[in-house]
């Protein structure tokens, strides 16, 4: 079968090393064009152009997916089927239609739920307990493609979103296999995604990570854990940027306004949340710092009860 790859970010890196071990044709990977990054904002790669270039992959860069002279070089290269998976941009219809079998996306979520570009975000921001990958048949529309096939997994009471993108990675890349061999022998067919209200997930802005203290601790939580790694949830400490990396719901009530810093010990920083939950800070990065724990940040910042973070 011959595969065009059209990825970029991380979560599609297993997907890509995934088909070169089976020893699938892959004909070449279409990626995002090099971004600044970093302080130095020098260009960088994206990580399937890096995982590309190790594996020895043909790698393109265009700008715009639905230029005419992408879709014509799309369309040269004669694919069987084109595999999406994290790339960044929607196809055209124009380039769905090029392959025989069409094209396949992995997608981070048990779909209808969670269509959009930050589903694994999200999924923990609302206190789901359980979520997946699904692959689908990609259409025009976002993420309403026919279903293929689904594999599903708890979230854990305390993973980040980073950690819970590197094992749905994994279990794509293991769906994404089963998905093309079973279109290449004929044994998978599609079906239409239920219809009806479900969750969005749309992108991530970095104003998303902006602690909001009225709000129970349990929903602080579950963002700290949700923004970790990116944007980060954030609060301010004497006028500068506190970044919250781990945080959990305390099983306790306080009178305090939210934001109050309730106590200060080894194990943690305890903060007052709306409607008198506690939040257990356990470890911060403060602005033009490390990341830490919170006794450390403790033992330089010189916290008192009462203070609070806004």
């Amino acid at each position: 079968m011959r595969i065009v790859f059209l990825g970029s970010g991380q979560f599609a890196v297993a997907s890509l090393e995934a088909l070169a071990r089976a020893r699938l044709d892959v004909l070449s990977v279409v990626t995002q064009p090099d971004r600044p990054s970093g302080r130095g904002r020098s260009l960088a790669p994206t990580p399937v152009k890096t995982a590309a270039r190790a594996l020895g992959l043909e790698v393109s860069q265009p700008e715009r997916i639905r230029a005419p002279e992408t879709t014509a070089a799309l369309r040269a290269l004669a694919p069987d089927l084109l595999v999406v998976v994290a790339y960044g941009q929607i196809l055209p219809p124009a380039v769905i239609g090029i392959p025989r079998l069409g094209a396949v996306n992995v997608h981070a979520s048990l779909l209808p739920a969670y269509r959009g570009a930050a589903p694994i975000q999200w999924a923990i921001a609302r206190g789901e307990t359980q979520t997946g990958v699904t692959t689908m048949l990609v259409d025009e529309g976002l993420d309403t493609g026919p279903l293929l096939l689904a594999t599903r997994t708890p979230i854990g009471p305390e993973e980040t979103a980073g950690e819970l993108e590197a094992r749905l990675a994994i279990l794509g890349a293991d769906l994404l296999l089963r998905t093309v061999q079973g279109l290449g022998g004929g044994a998978l067919s599609a079906r239409p995604q239920p219809e009806g209200p479900a969750p969005r997930a749309p992108l991530v802005r970095k104003e998303d990570g902006r602690i909001d203290w009225t709000l129970d601790a349990l929903d602080i939580a579950r963002r700290v854990r949700a923004f970790n790694p990116w944007p980060v949830a954030f609060g301010h400490w004497q006028g500068r940027v506190l970044r919250i990396l781990r945080a959990r719901r305390e099983d306790a009530q306080v009178a305090a306004q939210p934001g109050a810093i309730v106590a200060a010990d080894r194990h943690g920083l305890l903060v007052a949340c709306g409607a008198g939950t506690v939040l257990r800070v356990i470890e911060v990065q403060p602005e033009s710092r490390r990341p830490m724990s919170a006794e450390a940040f403790l033992g330089g910042a010189r916290l008192a009860t009462g203070a609070r973070l806004s």
